[in-house]
C-alpha cells in the first residue's frame, strides 16, 4: 500500500523555519513527481511546491517563493520542504503528495497520492 508520512511540522515563531519530510513507501519513488500543498483554517487546499524526478526542476507558489525549498532525496525515499522566515499565513496544514506525471502540476486533483498532514503554526 502507497503511503506517504509528513513529519517535521510544529509551533514556530513569526521569522523562524522548520524543515519538513515526506517519508514515501510502496511505490518507485523516483517514478514519481513531488509536490507540497497546505490548507489553512477555512481556505481550501492550495499548492506551495513541486519538484521533478530528476531534482532538476522546481515550481513554487509566488507566496512562498525566496522563503521556501523543496527538495528531494530519491534514495531515501523521501522529500523535503525547508521553510525560511515563517509568516503567520504559513499557518496550515502542510500535505505531500505524488504524481506519477512528468510535468510539475499544481492543482489538488491531478495528484494520486497524499499523505495526511502535519501541522505548522506560525505565532505572531
Amino acid at each position: 500500500q502507497v503511503q506517504l508520512v509528513e513529519s517535521g511540522g510544529g509551533l514556530v515563531q513569526t521569522g523562524g523555519s522548520l524543515r519538513l519530510s515526506c517519508a514515501a513507501s510502496g511505490l518507485p519513488f523516483s517514478d514519481y513527481v513531488m509536490g507540497w500543498f497546505r490548507q489553512a483554517p477555512g481556505k481550501e487546499r492550495e499548492f506551495v511546491a513541486a519538484i521533478s524526478r530528476s531534482t532538476r526542476s522546481t515550481r513554487y507558489a509566488d507566496s512562498v517563493k525566496g522563503r521556501f525549498t523543496v527538495s528531494r532525496d530519491n534514495a531515501k525515499n523521501t522529500v523535503y520542504l525547508q521553510m525560511n522566515t515563517l509568516k503567520p499565513e504559513d499557518t496550515a496544514v502542510y500535505y505531500c503528495a505524488a504524481d506519477r506525471r512528468t510535468t510539475l502540476r499544481d492543482e489538488v486533483y491531478e495528484y494520486d497520492y497524499w499523505g495526511q498532514g502535519t501541522q505548522v503554526t506560525v505565532s505572531s
